[in-house]
């Protein structure tokens, strides 16, 4: 028996792998802000199991016990469990999350490198994503284009409601606020096709608010600048 559920665990392995990849899957990082992010995910899916599973076996513990049991020293029992379930437990993984959440968000956001390469500036609204270099004036709809390796400082705005900008692979979401700018910074490692989506509910078409993002090497992104400036 133990054979069989060894051989079907080994079987569900390429299907469990081959869930998180895809063009919107945070669990597939293709940048250091990413895999930060994808890591945190890792960590706390694997505090969170066996607490789940820990607090299944007291219920059924629980459920199977007799009244006349229960009764016998519930108090001294029901302030240990207080104090283990409902202080100790939680305050540890709260403060476990804090120690590396903190320093986690800290490098998501690049905020020991240096200035960036390339500001952009993107303008979210019903139901579209307005792309401007402000350095070389090209504007774009829907598309941006990135180099690889090199930060890149995104400047969002919104002309309407709240929208988010979120490319799953590159980096963590940014709400886009009327009458505010917000700031986000990318690197991508490699060059490729990635794909953005407004994660916040915009309206009607909001499952269509989407983004393509194409990343180029530098040598290819100073080319095409150079193209789409003229």
């Amino acid at each position: 028996m133990l054979g069989r559920k060894s051989l079907v665990c080994a079987g569900l392995l390429p299907a469990v792998a081959a869930a998180v990849e895809g063009p919107l899957s945070v669990l597939d990082p293709a940048a250091p802000a990413a895999r930060e992010a994808a890591l945190l995910w890792w960590w706390m899916l694997l505090v969170a199991v066996p607490v789940w599973a820990l607090v299944c076996g007291l219920w059924l513990r629980a459920s199977r016990r007799s009244p006349t049991t229960a009764r016998t020293g519930q108090q001294s029992s029901g302030l240990r469990w207080l104090l283990f379930g409902g202080v100790l437990l939680p305050g540890a993984s709260i403060a476990a999350l804090l120690a590396w959440g903190i320093p986690a968000g800290q490098r998501m956001a690049y905020a020991d490198t240096d200035p960036p390469a390339l500001t952009i500036e993107v303008s979210a609204r019903q139901w579209q994503w307005d792309v401007r270099y402000p350095d070389s004036g090209v504007r774009l709809v829907d598309t941006l284009y990135l180099p690889a390796g090199e930060v890149v400082d995104i400047r969002l705005g919104s002309a309407d409601v709240i929208h988010s900008f979120w490319i799953p692979r590159l980096g963590g979401r940014m709400d886009a606020v009327p009458g505010r700018i917000h700031r986000l910074r990318l690197r991508a490692d490699e060059p490729g096709e990635y794909h953005g989506q407004c994660a916040e509910y915009c309206g009607i078409d909001h499952a269509f608010m989407r983004l393509r993002v194409q990343v180029l090497s530098p040598q290819a992104f100073a080319a095409w600048m150079e193209a789409a400036a003229r």
